[in-house]
């Protein structure tokens, strides 16, 4: 199975080597670790459009994660290279929500889809407006 990001959106890239520790037995990736794969993913997204995550968290902020989807299509296993795609889906003034494709990156089969929405706190644990100039993320 193939998938694809959709047209028009900044769409970033970031690759990982499967690690033994991310394993089973059988050397397979353990379905927990997809989830940090898609973080690895998001904050590559963030650095990519110009700002890490650890310049938003100076500003006050926080971007608690409310909701997290993950489809498995196909396993991964240990000394696989994973290519990470990470885009926004949908955005509004207090949260953003990713999508994310990892494949393959020799074939480019497509291994997991998955999204996360994640709503802006204050370090008070707060609902809050995303800061400018964070909002730009939305942009094409």
């Amino acid at each position: 199975m193939t998938a694809k990001p959709p047209e028009g959106v900044f769409v970033a890239e970031s690759e990982i080597e499967v690690r033994y520790a991310e394993t089973d037995a059988m050397g397979v990736v353990h379905h927990g670790s997809f989830v940090i794969y898609l973080e690895l993913g998001r904050t590559g997204y963030m650095r990519q459009r110009g700002h890490d995550y650890s310049s938003f968290e100076r500003t006050g902020h926080h971007m608690a994660v409310v909701e997290l989807n993950v489809r498995y299509h196909l396993p991964a296993r240990y000394g696989q290279r994973l290519r990470i795609r990470s885009w926004i889906k949908d955005m509004n003034r207090r949260s953003i929500t990713f999508g994310y494709i990892i494949s393959d990156v020799v074939d480019n089969t497509c291994l997991v889809t998955g999204s996360s929405r994640h709503v802006c706190i204050t370090e008070a644990g707060q609902v809050a407006t995303i800061p400018e100039p964070w909002i730009c993320w939305r942009g094409s």
